[in-house]
């Protein structure tokens, strides 16, 4: 566990043209006080106005480091893109440490977060059963048994830690994929989970969606690899909105945020649990659903509306 140092793990922070999220973030990891933090930021977008002015901003507030910490740093200089950004961030943290704890710009952690991940990352350091610690748990509840985490065959990554032998072997271009439908890694998954992941993975792989993580999903389920979900969330996502890559929609109501207790109560063993796994699947169902009649309703409303103004402009 950390001590009254602070984090003992490295701290790798993710950012790109948000002031407002960053510096909320930026300050829980100040709070943290890792001794070793790495910086990745992405570059500004030619074709965005003040883009390039918002992404200096960002810079400034990674620089506001206020104790004792080695600090590296890895901006580009052009726009990468969300795919290749983090990807190629998270390939550079592990070429400088064997294992780190991770977050972006909108991902928004209990300060218990980094204990907890301390803890298992040395745990777990040399057990290739795990491919990352996960923060986030969308349902807000744990196994049952009373124990402080569960095992999912489903890699999350809102605040999450890992180590350099678990990213061996990712591969952002998702060359395993489509031929891993023919694979007991995707055929053995339940018709729900296929349900929600294979339009998702088919738009990564045809470069329609700009992402990484469908691609470290993947990547886990082909290793036979768990993530470890705390029974009580962790982090929330504050980045929800018009200037986010890929959560344009508005925010879904996520679980509270609930300190982790400790000392951690260790499961018995690394199977995944699939009745929580089962119903955090039907959970992401039904929100995907939920925000597809959002958008036809709203759809349905703008097309009335210019129906409306037509016919207005006609009469006249």
């Amino acid at each position: 566990m950390a001590d009254s140092a602070g984090v003992r793990a490295p701290v790798a922070m993710f950012a790109f043209s948000r002031p407002s999220t960053t510096e909320r973030v930026f300050d829980v990891v100040r709070a943290a006080r890792p001794s070793r933090l790495f910086l990745v930021c992405d570059g500004a977008r030619a074709d965005h106005a003040g883009e390039a002015e918002r992404v200096q901003t960002v810079r400034g507030l990674l620089e506001r480091v206020d104790w004792p910490c080695e600090v590296e740093r890895n901006y580009a200089e052009a726009n990468l893109g969300c795919r290749r950004r983090i990807s190629s961030g998270i390939d550079w943290v592990f070429t400088r440490t064997e294992e780190a704890i991770f977050l972006e710009d909108d991902t928004l952690v209990d300060a218990s977060f980094f204990p907890f991940c301390d803890e298992l990352l040395e745990r777990y350091r040399d057990d290739d059963r795990v491919q990352l610690i996960g923060g986030y748990n969308m349902l807000g509840r744990g196994p049952r048994g009373g124990a402080s985490y569960w095992c999912s065959a489903h890699a999350r990554i809102w605040g999450w830690a890992s180590w350099r032998r678990a990213w061996q072997g990712y591969d952002v271009t998702m060359a395993a994929w489509p031929a891993a439908k023919e694979m007991p890694a995707w055929t053995t998954r339940t018709a729900n989970e296929r349900a929600l992941w294979l339009n998702f993975l088919d738009a990564v792989k045809a470069g329609t969606v700009d992402t990484w993580d469908a691609q470290l999903a993947l990547h886990a389920w082909m290793a036979g690899r768990v993530t470890l979900i705390p029974r009580t969330s962790l982090v929330t996502n504050i980045g929800f909105g018009a200037d986010s890559t890929n959560t344009h929609a508005p925010a879904f109501p996520g679980p509270p945020v609930e300190a982790m207790r400790f000392p951690l109560v260790h499961p018995a063993g690394l199977a995944p649990d699939t009745r929580l796994d089962a119903a955090w699947i039907r959970r992401e169902i039904a929100r995907g659903a939920a925000f597809r009649r959002r958008w036809v309703l709203r759809g349905r409303r703008v097309k009335r509306l210019m129906t409306r103004a037509m016919t207005w402009v006609r009469g006249r």
